[in-house]
């Protein structure tokens, strides 16, 4: 009885030992799985950002190519109606997917931002489809740019990316300056002739 009570710190010893490296693995384990799950569904989120920035910004495009009768001195080559309207129409189904893989992955402020800029570039489509000709593109244009740079900055600071801004609409300020002021320009003669008869 004495040997085993001589041996009883040691016994002592050897299971808290047990214990605490079963605790400290199960510990390591779980932050390990909870890192990797992390790691896995921010990737699944970054693919979600992606394909939603992609196809809105085809459709964008479509738009604007669509438009650029409506844009004097347009540098976007020209794209008729019906193409125009055959491509938007793709493109609306890949944005109604893009977008529900964004609502389930995406945080809220990356949402707020995506539905700005859908809604923003959705202004573009319907002056583009002739469903509202009382908007200014370049207000339009200038509007969607905001709501891209906003939508990019949310989705970066989501995912945690560094490195500065990426920040477009400012930059390109000036080529809707002049999408303005040549509308200006073709839209004084019409109210001078108006004007005079």
């Amino acid at each position: 009885m004495a040997s085993i009570v001589a041996q009883l710190p040691a016994l002592i010893g050897v299971l808290i030992g047990t214990v605490g490296t079963i605790v400290a693995t199960s510990v390591a384990d779980r932050a390990r799985w909870k890192r990797n799950q992390g790691v896995r569904w921010d990737d699944r989120r970054l693919d979600a950002y992606v394909e939603f920035a992609r196809v809105i910004k085809e459709i964008h495009a479509v738009a604007v190519r669509m438009l650029a009768d409506e844009r004097p001195h347009s540098r976007g080559h020209r794209m008729n109606r019906e193409e125009g309207l055959a491509q938007l129409a793709d493109a609306d189904v890949r944005r109604t997917l893009a977008w529900e893989s964004l609502l389930l992955l995406g945080d809220a402020a990356t949402v707020s931002a995506a539905r700005d800029w859908r809604d923003a570039v959705w202004g573009i489509e319907l002056v583009a489809r002739g469903l509202r000709q009382d908007d200014d593109p370049a207000d339009l244009l200038q509007r969607a740019n905001e709501a891209r740079d906003l939508f990019y900055l949310a989705a970066r600071g989501g995912l945690g990316v560094r490195g500065g801004s990426v920040a477009q609409a400012r930059a390109l300020e000036p080529r809707l300056d002049e999408i303005r002021a040549s509308r200006a320009s073709v839209r004084t003669p019409e109210a001078s002739t108006q004007a005079s008869g």
